[in-house]
């Protein structure tokens, strides 16, 4: 294969050093730091034959006192010197570029495969597929084009399961992606699920095979905010990068369950456990969790009814991994219960715990995400049919 190099201007110092075997770009002293090879290029994909490629050794070390030899095409000779130089490449091949460094001691190499294609070789096109499920957990419409939209709706719980561990599918649709042109298709279609991991360590962490398939599905997936990278190649060696935000986001309802009565003068509760993330650096990041409680302000079967007894008040405390108290409603009074387009005011009291995401933010005066409860607590002497509890988890 014959290849090129960009046309450099050599000295006369520097042919008459290289006959001496001195041609190699030194720098300053660098100390003891280890002898390090590490070399980057650009563009790192979808090189042409005939494109100038840049060659970048500025993260080897020590960061002076070395001198760096490139070889091009795998022949064991030296075709440039310096931290950075260009080469192109005249015909479409895979090559191997080994950057040597020394310090006139010790010597580090590394090697990377550059593959050139066709000059005329068209790029793919990546898109993924966006959808959203049709109704989030209260039953209204999710009006959505840009992103991955989904709800896990658990409106059913029972007493028995008061975690919430609830898992989806997520479908990942890369079937409208576009080969290049007629002649070309589709070889590769690899998905990153976590943009801040490059599990295979080529320097690129958006373009990991976490996944990989046209049409697959993404399993259990907990509530979160996620961005996905997908990128495709081509039969000419061409690739493509797509990504796309899916945000998931849950509901459960627990219906038609009794609060004890405080009759030894502790407080009755139940607690409600649900996993919290908050991570700025990943991207993920709720909104807002919110707990929903109503009940009825007078139960059915009390009989205290003069002594006032009858007139309940329940209310919500959130509680992080820390049992630290974050927040609760006691301070809402008997009149301004009624939280809800759907709460019955006349029969019900409707109270409504919302933890903004600033209270998941890791600071000394929040309280960090991860395990949190919600508890309710009944501190009347008289039990209680609650009407429902719902949590709900916002990521969008």
């Amino acid at each position: 294969m014959k290849s090129r190099r960009v046309p450099l201007a050599f000295t006369a110092l520097m042919l008459l050093s290289s006959l001496s075997g001195c041609i190699f770009e030194q720098t300053d002293a660098g100390g003891d730091e280890e002898v390090l090879a590490v070399f980057n290029y650009s563009p790192s994909s979808n090189i042409r034959s005939g494109d100038t490629i840049t060659f970048d050794a500025s993260s080897s070390t020590p960061s002076g006192g070395i001198t760096y030899r490139w070889d091009f095409d795998g022949d064991g000779s030296i075709d440039a010197t310096g931290r950075s130089t260009e080469w192109s490449f005249d015909e479409a091949d895979t090559y191997t570029v080994e950057l040597t460094v020394s310090d006139g001691t010790k010597s580090s190499s590394q090697t990377k495969d550059v593959t050139v294609v066709e000059a005329t070789a068209q790029a793919p096109k990546a898109e993924i597929t966006q959808y959203a499920s049709d109704e989030d957990c209260s039953n209204d419409d999710i009006d959505e084009t840009t992103h991955i939209v989904l709800w896990i709706c658990e409106m059913d719980k029972s007493q028995t399961d008061r975690d919430i561990s609830a898992t989806t599918t997520v479908n990942l649709d890369a079937s409208d992606s576009e080969s290049g042109d007629s002649s070309q298709y589709i070889t590769t279609w690899n998905w990153d699920l976590n943009a801040d991991v490059d599990s295979d360590n080529d320097g690129d962490s958006e373009n990991d095979a976490d996944l990989t398939g046209e049409d697959i599905e993404w399993t259990n997936v907990q509530p979160g905010e996620y961005e996905l990278h997908l990128t495709i190649e081509n039969s000419a060696g061409l690739t493509d990068s797509d990504s796309i935000k899916v945000y998931v986001s849950y509901a459960g309802k627990w219906s038609d369950f009794e609060m004890g009565g405080n009759t030894s003068g502790n407080a009755v509760t139940l607690d409600f456990d649900l996993n919290v993330v908050y991570d700025k650096d990943n991207g993920n990041t709720i909104r807002k969790a919110v707990g929903e409680l109503t009940y009825p302000k007078i139960d059915g079967d009390c009989t205290n009814i003069g002594t006032n007894n009858c007139r309940a008040k329940l209310d919500v405390y959130a509680f992080n991994e820390e049992d630290e108290e974050a927040s609760n409603t006691s301070d809402t009074g008997l009149d301004q219960r009624s939280d809800g387009d759907d709460c019955d005011e006349d029969d019900n009291d409707c109270v409504f715990l919302t933890l903004s995401s600033y209270m998941f933010t890791d600071t000394e005066s929040t309280y960090d995400d991860g395990d949190w409860t919600f508890q309710i607590r009944n501190e009347k002497i008289n039990d209680l049919q609650v009407e429902s509890f719902i949590i709900r988890l916002h990521y969008k």
